[in-house]
């Protein structure tokens, strides 16, 4: 895996870095370097982790799931604006963009997507900032919808925009993980705003901050295309 992208250091990635030079054994020498040097220094390691996570991945390896009597009570909102400035999406007239290397580039609707094979998944979403909660899932494989629109699925990398500004991008081989869906419906039901309607990406293989909300658009790169969080220091493949 190639990651070429520099990574702005925040304090929350930071202490990320910390924990990963503390891990081999460089945690004093690295606070007596210069900040520079230590940004530096904190941005390898996590280049680090993001190959060695993306060498032990394995499609075979599924996150673990619950029973309808095991998913958590008042599932908590997640985001990094407050719940009141979620984007109110018209789901009648929202459109999925298609962009990169696919051969069918025409937006889908929310129809479309549901016209297509669904899945239901009760896994746990883990986030970055230490809460964990189970939920119901259900929606469109990404490896379906990536196959349908003809994508170039060869050592390439999918990116996800969203209607506030956000984004992400994960690997090929994430995209194609057979737990890996366009959630349409959260306990049975449309998702809501504080889940992300009127899409959002579930991938119970990877941290929280990867499940992107309010997704508008899709598009397949040949090379790693960042994300929000992960330009200010989260590690990219954020697996688990």
């Amino acid at each position: 895996m190639n990651i070429d992208k520099e990574f702005q250091l925040t304090r929350r990635g930071f202490v990320g870095g910390i924990a990963s030079l503390a891990a081999i054994g460089s945690f004093t020498g690295a606070l007596a370097l210069s900040n520079s040097f230590r940004k530096d220094l904190l941005d390898k390691v996590s280049k680090w982790n993001d190959m060695a996570q993306g060498a032990l991945y394995s499609n075979d390896k599924l996150a673990p799931t619950y029973s309808l009597d095991q998913i958590s009570n008042n599932f908590p909102y997640n985001g990094f604006y407050p719940q009141a400035y979620a984007p109110r999406l018209n789901p009648l007239s929202w459109r999925l963009e298609l962009g990169g290397l696919v051969q069918n580039k025409t937006p889908l609707s929310l129809a479309d997507l549901r016209k297509m094979q669904q899945e239901s998944q009760i896994t746990r979403l883990i986030c970055i900032e230490g809460w964990s909660a189970v939920g119901q899932w259900s929606g469109v494989p990404l490896h379906q919808l990536l196959r349908t629109i003809g994508a170039d699925l060869k050592d390439t990398f999918v990116r996800i925009d969203c209607a506030d500004g956000y984004y992400t991008s994960i690997d090929i081989e994430s995209a194609l993980h057979p737990q890996t869906i366009l959630a349409l419906d959260f306990l049975g039901k449309p998702l809501s705003r504080a889940f992300g309607a009127p899409v959002r990406l579930r991938i119970p293989v990877k941290l929280g901050f990867k499940n992107a909300k309010f997704i508008t658009g899709i598009s397949v790169h040949k090379q790693p295309q960042g994300g929000y969080w992960e330009e200010q220091g989260y590690n990219w493949f954020s697996g688990l």
